[in-house]
């Protein structure tokens, strides 16, 4: 009867994972929050469809591990190296003082010294499967608060090995051990850590050479498995965590040539479990003791959320890289509760550290901190969006410095443009209206003014009235257009050169009377490059490739001439690239023979 039982969770799971997340995500609450709310609804507690997950969550386990390894995959060694300052940084100042504000809370309110540490430290833990699935499902691992998110985690993992090692010394269950024993620990974890980074870096490369040199996908996809697995148990017999040790295993690989495949074979498996584990956590959510113990549950989560947040928040300012927006981002990913505080509480229960009700209330407490997180992100979201947005530094004092060109946005465009005039000797002046970017190009030696390209008096300051060329690369369409008229109506003997957007950006920069050729599309001429070296491998000849896309140049050039005329005309505009497409075709029709691109 164990396969029905087993298809059964299966079907249960798929068919939750189907319909929950379908519609968590369709309400814009994530996916995170979808597993856990159903996994709370199947549990016990509820619909008691799944009355026993301890096998589902040995199992789910692996989507923390496998996340760990894709992580690890990411970070190079030089680039791990460049973080140790967020990693034993903010990481170590985050778990030491919120263990001890924690712990502290514990021991005022009667627990025993050494269980309120181990409290303290496994409460200061938070979820790394929840807050990195939460920053990837909002595009925000990059952003500043995310990095300093992933710093705090990273440091988390670490600190695991030494607070399980804590917790049988402050036992009062623990059996006396030898100095030898203890020794022969030591160097059992020393073996299996050195055995992990000598082998990910003189072995494991050559096997997935070999490996990829079979062309089997699925004897790939094997080797991929058996690498994370293998070393996750290597770790587990050393007596550390199995996610440090697929971490470490994906840091040695970031290097290879096999990252981006290892990653995609990975990534499914992944997903899977990562749902699996959170579904998990839902079911084993206690909503029976919350009935019961309101208000010592409401305590503890309260607890701990005003402590970490208030950690994390100060951790966000004295770092100098986060605002008040990004500082509320990092308290709420990271304030909740994690998973190894389960692993943490267990081990302390089992020597004797936490009676059974003490255990039950952290484990209920720090599972509905967890199922908190992701609304709690919604909200202060939501709530940063309808902030109204911190008043701009004045604008900078310019002196006129008799600049030939001026420079309207200093982003992409605008940075080559001046790049090239600064290599000739050309003075130049570029205004920007961001000024993170005047901070940050100054840090170049960028001769960059903060200050709206838009206000005539701006520009007297700077010198457009004695200038000859004004470049227009500002990014947003409508700012950039405005400027335009502008310049045109208060400095008309300054040549326009502007970047247009699309031909429709391009055709309302020809309403100002800028010529066509001096409206520059920002994405045609990379464009039309990346087609010349598309024929050329293909097996054109270079300088037939050139000549063609040339004559396409310049035939869109005539087009976009034509459609000028006519640009407000949707019927007009499709009957003119028809004919566009006709004629372009007559025009290769001569070239077409044996130089043509075998198919």
């Amino acid at each position: 009867m164990e396969t029905p039982h087993f298809l059964q969770y299966a079907v249960m799971f798929l068919a939750t994972a189907v319909i929950a997340v379908s519609l968590s995500r369709r309400a814009g609450l994530g996916a995170v929050l979808g597993y856990l709310a159903a996994g709370a609804v199947i549990g016990p507690h509820v619909l008691g469809l799944a009355p026993d997950m301890s096998q589902a969550s040995q199992f789910s386990e692996l989507g923390v591990i496998f996340l760990l390894f894709i992580i690890g995959l990411e970070l190079s060694p030089q680039r791990l190296w460049v973080m140790r300052r967020a990693v034993f940084g903010a990481g170590a100042a985050q778990v030491v003082v919120s263990a001890l504000l924690l712990g502290g809370a514990a021991w005022l309110a009667g627990v025993q010294r050494n269980s309120a540490l181990i409290i303290g430290l496994g409460l200061a833990l938070s979820s790394t499967a929840l807050g990195l699935q939460i920053l990837a499902e909002r595009k925000e691992l990059a952003s500043p608060y995310g990095r300093i998110a992933f710093a705090i985690l990273l440091f988390q993992d670490i600190a695991a090995i030494p607070i399980l090692a804590l917790i049988p010394l402050l036992g009062t269950h623990a059996t006396a051990v030898s100095p030898e024993a203890e020794g022969l620990t030591v160097v059992k974890i020393i073996t299996v850590i050195a055995a992990v980074v000598v082998g990910g870096r003189w072995l494991l490369r050559p096997i997935f050479r070999t490996v990829a040199g079979l062309g089997i996908p699925e004897v790939f996809t094997a080797t991929a498995l058996l690498v994370v697995l293998g070393v996750a148990w290597l770790m587990q017999l050393a007596g550390m965590q199995m996610s440090l040790g697929a971490f470490l295993a994906g840091v040695l690989l970031a290097d290879s040539e096999y990252r981006h495949e290892i990653e995609a074979q990975i990534e499914p498996f992944k997903g899977l479990l990562l749902g699996l584990f959170f579904l998990s956590v839902g079911v084993s959510l206690d909503l029976g003791l919350i009935g019961r113990e309101p208000l010592q549950i409401a305590a503890i989560v309260a607890a701990l959320l005003a402590l970490k947040s208030a950690v994390l928040l100060a951790i966000g300012k004295l770092s100098g890289k986060l605002d008040v927006a990004g500082g509320l981002r990092l308290a709420t990913v990271l304030a909740g509760g994690g998973e190894f505080a389960f692993v943490v509480f267990d081990l302390a229960a089992q020597h004797g550290l936490l009676v059974s009700a003490q255990h039950d209330a952290l484990v209920v407490a720090v599972t509905l901190s967890m199922a908190l997180t992701p609304l709690s992100m919604i909200v202060v979201s939501r709530w940063l969006a309808t902030r109204k947005p911190p008043a701009p530094p004045p604008f900078d004092a310019i002196v006129d410095e008799h600049p030939r060109v001026i420079i309207a946005g200093y982003g992409r465009m605008g940075q080559i443009v001046s790049r090239i005039l600064r290599a000739q000797r050309i003075a130049f002046t570029a205004l920007e209206t961001s000024a993170e970017q005047v901070d940050f190009s100054r840090r170049f030696g960028s001769h960059i003014y903060f200050g709206d390209p838009a206000r005539p008096e701006l520009l007297r300051a700077a010198g457009a009235d004695k200038a000859e060329i004004f470049v227009l690369a500002t990014d947003d369409p409508e700012a950039n257009l405005r400027t335009a008229r502008m310049v045109k109506r208060t400095f008309p003997h300054l040549k326009i050169v502007a970047r247009a957007r699309n031909r429709q950006h391009a055709f309302r920069l020809m309403d100002l009377s800028i010529a066509d050729a001096d409206v520059v599309r920002e994405t045609l001429y990379s464009s039309l490059e990346m087609t010349r070296r598309v024929l050329i491998d293909l097996g054109l000849d270079p300088a037939l490739a050139t000549e063609h896309v040339e004559k396409f140049r310049v035939h869109d050039a005539h087009l976009l001439q034509a459609q000028y005329l006519v640009y407000d005309d949707e019927a007009a505009l499709v009957q003119t690239s028809k004919e566009a497409l006709v004629d372009l075709g007559r025009l290769f029709e001569a070239d077409r023979g044996d130089e043509t691109p075998a198919a």
